[in-house]
């Protein structure tokens, strides 16, 4: 039996029409029809597709002398967190235009993070050195004020965004069924956005290897001024917070489209895998605030920044051993 016949007779086995097996496969009925005339033969991947949608193995569509279905058992999940949703052509519309709107604010209270202890920094080594006639009361006073109005707005834009993107929270984590045409869209539009994803990553993680370079040319110039010192370390922390909110922006666009063609980080298989350590992010940021907190008002603000920087370095290690953990079990 060729695969013509088979899927012809799968679909009436299922009491579905040619429109109906189109749809669940995000072709057109003309394709169907094509494949059941043997006109055309589906691709690979729509060879796996059509193996979980009728629940059949691959070997039993592609194997001609097989006549008789090898039916798979599909995990049957409980949680209705992962039962499939429709996704319409005008809600994923309203989903790719949000997570582009809510990239650049998100993006931007991250680099406000980054930057809330540059006028501190700056102001106190400016102060030190004697090139600001200010008091160091009245310099840690406006620095301070600055970091957290920088902080409560980063906060801000973290909250407002989260509760708008909340509604299509479902895209990320339970499995979806785009109606026909919107995994085509999806496609296209991350075609487009390729070069823009290239060029901004490249550009940020340019900024953010040389962003060390000010430090190094103080260093070899033998500068020992306080105020220059800060202005460096200042500089750092902008051309990070450009760099990083460069990378922040075009990673959540470019992860929009991925979550409604379900793949990256984002297939069936991932989602349906238990996630045992999905508390640790926000605690670990959390006590990483406490620590720059507790640091900068005991110590000196002027030297907590490099708290956020081994703090990055290290959530990246943590993050892959407990994914490397989690897969493992």
């Amino acid at each position: 039996m060729i695969l013509a016949d088979k899927i012809i007779e799968l679909r009436k086995k299922n009491g579905w029409s040619q429109e109906e097996l189109a749809e669940m496969m995000d072709v057109s009925r003309q394709s169907v029809s094509k494949w059941e005339s043997a006109q055309s033969i589906p691709d690979m991947n729509k060879i796996l597709k059509l193996s979980e949608v009728f629940g059949v193995s691959t070997d039993f569509l592609l194997k001609d002398e097989m006549t008789t279905a090898e039916f798979v058992e599909t995990p049957i999940v409980e949680d209705n967190e992962y039962k499939v949703r429709p996704v319409s052509m005008e809600e994923a519309s309203a989903f790719i235009a949000e997570r582009k709107t809510q990239s650049g604010r998100i993006a931007l209270g991250v680099m406000l993070c980054i930057l809330c202890p540059v006028l501190l920094i700056v102001l106190g080594g400016g102060q030190d050195s004697g090139f600001l006639e200010i008091t160091d009361t009245q310099a840690s006073g406006i620095g301070l004020v600055a970091l957290f109005i920088m902080i409560g707005v980063a906060v801000a834009l973290f909250v407002s965004g989260g509760l708008k993107l909340s509604k299509y929270e479902y895209m990320e984590k339970s499995l979806i069924d785009t109606a026909y045409g919107v995994k085509g869209l999806a496609k296209d539009m991350r075609d487009k956005y390729k070069d823009t994803y290239t060029r901004s990553m490249i550009i940020g993680i340019v900024l953010c290897v040389i962003s060390v370079l000010p430090l190094f040319i103080i260093m070899a110039l033998n500068y020992t001024s306080a105020g220059i010192g800060s202005m460096a370390v200042g500089l750092l922390l902008v051309m990070v917070a450009i760099g990083v909110y460069l990378l922040v922006r075009v990673n959540i666009v470019n992860s929009t489209y991925s979550i409604l063609l379900e793949d990256g980080d984002y297939t069936r298989a991932e989602k349906t895998r238990p996630h045992k350590f999905g508390w640790v992010p926000p605690v670990y940021w959390l006590a990483v605030t406490a620590i720059f907190l507790v640091h900068g008002f005991t110590s000196n603000f002027a030297t907590s920044w490099i708290i956020w920087a081994v703090a990055g370095i290290v959530f990246a290690i943590l993050m892959v051993i407990l994914d490397s953990v989690s897969k493992k079990n």
